[in-house]
């Protein structure tokens, strides 16, 4: 009996929230390997906030997802078929996966990372902590905008997949972290279980003034994921010569309009701000070494949201919206045939 690979392809380009009716789903039989192709079993895919940059047809750092394409999205998979030497029946593979339950990859394309078959780790966390999100954190904090012993530093959607990890580096780096989050359970999440100094409830009425609170001594470093209200409250806060890491602004990937934003406070307060993507470092050994490190001594705490089903991606992908997650939000495609974590 032939493999048979489920694919969402992009419909309509969502208005809002996305929705199930937003992609078509295909089904359609695996073609037979042509040499120098592997196929890869898709395991896990990463629930982006880009992923919904790229359904909207605006100008960005990569061309928008087509009318009619899989849906573009890094995933984590598991190799099940190889007619090439570079690929072995049984390893990992990460990269660009698409949402859909296999990936016919040639060895030659670019992108991928091989991984062994049991890395010693649970399998999602190579997404979040040891993947994109933890290296997204590593080199905002260490090369966009350094933090420095005794520093104060804030990060918002501090109990996200980056987030999370960014407040912890602060942490580990010597700074004082300071952490926003929407809700009391995510504020004592940040301050209980993952050792920031103290959090912000975005959603306060009072938050304002907890901010102003919790930063006595002023902000040197923002590690921004939201925009908009949140990052002005934050400038505004911020030393003479602070420095932003713009990471994301994640309040506006649902708006068909573009924030308008105040950046007097910059030019006032002579701030650095440098937006970066993690797509910038190709060399990521350095960072996954530290992180993979940190995690087994204890010093760094990785946490996912498992969701399941490739058919529920669009409303899973939802969830990075509605604050209804903690750490990084993974969906689960399939079952993995070699039993590993």
């Amino acid at each position: 009996m032939p493999l048979i690979n489920r694919q969402l392809r992009l419909k309509a380009r969502p208005e809002g929230l996305v929705r199930r009716e937003d992609f078509d789903l295909i089904e359609q039989p695996v073609p037979e390997l042509k040499d120098g192709e592997v196929l890869v079993c898709v395991l896990y895919l990463s629930m982006d906030p880009t992923n919904r940059v790229w359904m909207r047809d605006i100008p960005q750092y990569l061309p928008p997802v087509a009318i009619g394409e899989v849906m573009r999205a890094l995933g984590l998979g598991r190799v099940v078929q190889s007619r090439s030497a570079q690929y072995q029946v049984g390893e990992l593979v990460q990269g660009v996966t698409g949402w859909q339950d296999y990936l016919v990859l040639h060895e030659s394309a670019k992108g991928y990372v091989c991984l062994p078959a049991d890395p010693g780790i649970p399998l999602p966390t190579l997404l979040g902590a040891c993947g994109m999100s933890g290296v997204t954190a590593y080199y905002g904090l260490t090369d966009i905008a350094p933090v420095q012993p005794g520093e104060t530093l804030v990060v918002s959607a501090a109990a996200g997949s980056v987030g999370s990890i960014a407040g912890q580096i602060g942490k580990i780096m010597g700074a004082r972290v300071v952490g926003i989050a929407g809700g009391a359970d995510k504020c004592r999440y940040l301050t209980d279980e993952l050792g920031f100094d103290a959090a912000v409830d975005y959603k306060a009425a009072d938050f304002k003034q907890q901010l102003k609170a919790a930063t006595p001594d002023g902000v040197h470093v923002n590690f921004e994921n939201v925009g908009g209200e949140v990052m002005r409250a934050v400038l505004s806060r911020m030393v003479i010569g602070g420095r932003v890491a713009l990471c994301g602004l994640i309040s506006g990937y649902n708006s068909s309009e573009r924030p308008s934003d105040d950046f007097g406070v910059i030019v006032m307060k002579r701030l650095s701000m440098r937006g970066f993507l993690v797509l910038d470092y190709t060399k990521t050994r350095e960072a996954v070494q530290a992180l993979g490190g940190w995690i087994r001594e204890g010093k760094l705490k990785a946490e996912e949201t498992v969701a399941d089903g490739l058919e529920n991606a669009p409303v899973v992908l939802n969830r990075l919206f509605d604050g209804s997650h903690r750490g990084k939000l993974v969906l689960r495609v399939g079952a993995d045939v070699q039993g590993s974590k």
